[in-house]
């Protein structure tokens, strides 16, 4: 405020002050990161966005038409320069010819396990806050509890959805990618989800940001408004079906990681985008005639890294570090791949030294399966043996309950731990109690595990 004279006085002078310390600690919104279970405080500045995302921003819609959003660019068709991922992505794609080379000598569809897939939803999905454990996840699929938590329906839900799409994406190549295709993936991780405010499926006529606890003046990153995600997803959309100069400037891990970045930017729901982005990485695996890699179990153990490098990426456009991760992200996929398949050969070894099966029996045939199946009923197990399900039990005081393996990112397969539950509506066998009938529960579990 000025006096009558044209001056301003004391008072105004410290009001003009205090005006402008708090323009300049909202310009620098406030990011918390954690990083080894400690909460480290920093600012990001207008000056840390590279000059063409700052000619993106665009003011949003009220009540917050004093904050901006980014409006992503298109996906770049044109090559990436990341020489500092040279190295990184040599040994990704030869990561990817070792998986491949066993694919086509074998006609186990799940290379190692059905599990690994279970395993990419419960991780995928924590990433995001969504709690189960695999061992509820098999429980609830194989029995259809409809009671169980809605965190657990929904893990399945994103595990079904694994099942029902990479076929479709493996039999029609980059074709399957479509507006549609987003939407449906979006549908079925969030249909369970009580508390979506928004129709599962729908993209999002609100404004979103990330950070802040809330409030969007202390936000990491502001998405850009609701009108404009039907035009940067398409955007999205006709990248990922790969019909741009893209096919032979970029190599594949580099247009796994621009899709991820670029989906993950536009942020087209309210909630999901996070799981709908990366149940999108295995169906680009699945369209380039790739074995599908489930890459979450690795990304859930380096989160910090991983959104470190999405932010390098969408902030400056910045592709080194997130490229970089994506390599790092298959090469170790695919080593903790051949470690749980060893293990588990060893495992099935030791499963067939416990008692003599006749050849062809039910009983050494169903061994083949406990794998993909370590929480089995007697009518999936009759399907799987294509036998009777009460040929495929016989009443015994012995017979356990559901037993499962698992194996936890960096650890080699470990069977079995005990469930306490037992369907009612069906006879839910123990896989160690099946094959070893007369073996006493603890010493079966001390003997089944490879350590």
């Amino acid at each position: 405020m000025k006096n009558i004279d044209g001056s301003c006085g004391a008072e105004s002078h410290l009001n003009v002050r205090k005006s402008r310390l708090i323009v300049a600690f909202l310009s620098e919104k406030l990011i918390m990161n954690r990083i080894s279970g400690h909460q480290l405080w920093f600012f990001m500045r207008r000056g840390d966005l590279s000059h063409t995302i700052r000619e993106t921003l665009k003011r949003l819609p009220p009540p917050y038409d004093s904050h901006y959003g980014i409006v992503p660019p298109p996906p770049p068709e044109g090559g990436i320069s990341v020489p500092g991922a040279t190295k990184a992505l040599d040994a990704a794609q030869a990561a990817f010819g070792k998986v491949d080379a066993i694919a086509a000598q074998i006609k186990d569809p799940y290379i190692v396990s059905r599990i690994l897939t279970r395993r990419e939803a419960v991780s995928s999905s924590s990433i995001e806050g969504t709690q189960s454990t695999l061992d509820e996840l098999l429980s609830v699929e194989e029995t259809g509890d409809d009671d169980a938590r809605h965190e657990a329906r929904q893990v399945r839900n994103y595990a079904v959805a694994l099942d029902e799409f990479i076929p479709v994406a493996a039999k029609d190549g980059y074709g399957v990618f479509a507006m549609d295709l987003i939407k449906d993936l979006h549908r079925a991780v969030m249909k369970d989800d009580p508390d979506y405010q928004d129709v599962p499926g729908e993209l999002r006529r609100r404004v979103v940001w990330i950070g802040g606890k809330g409030d969007i003046a202390y936000s990491s990153l502001n998405p850009p408004p609701a009108v404009d995600v039907p035009d940067c997803l398409a955007q999205t959309v006709d990248y990922l079906r790969n019909e741009g100069m893209q096919q032979v400037t970029q190599g594949f891990i580099t247009r796994m990681a621009v899709a991820h970045t670029h989906v993950e930017a536009v942020h087209p729901f309210r909630d999901g985008k996070g799981r709908v982005g990366r149940l999108l990485l295995p169906l680009m695996m699945a369209a380039e005639k790739h074995i599908p890699l489930y890459l979450s179990p690795y990304i859930e153990s380096k989160k910090g890294t991983y959104y470190d490098s999405l932010r390098d990426a969408q902030q400056r456009l910045d592709w080194q570090p997130i490229v970089t991760f994506m390599a790092d992200a298959v090469t170790g996929t695919v080593d903790e791949l051949f470690r749980t398949r060893e293990a588990l050969s060893k495992l099935c070894e030791l499963w067939g030294e416990r008692r003599k099966f006749r050849k062809g029996s039910a009983a050494m045939r169903g061994l083949d399966e406990l794998h993909n199946y370590p929480v089995l009923t007697a009518k999936r197990l009759g399907e799987l043996l294509q036998i009777s399900p009460h040929k495929s039990i016989r009443p015994s005081p012995n017979w356990k309950r559901p037993a499962f393996w698992k194996s936890e990112p960096g650890t080699r397969a470990t069977a079995c731990t005990l469930l306490p539950k037992r369907s009612a509506s069906s006879t839910a066998l123990s896989a160690k109690s099946l094959f070893f009938p007369n073996k006493r529960t603890d010493e079966i579990s001390a003997g089944s595990k490879a350590r």
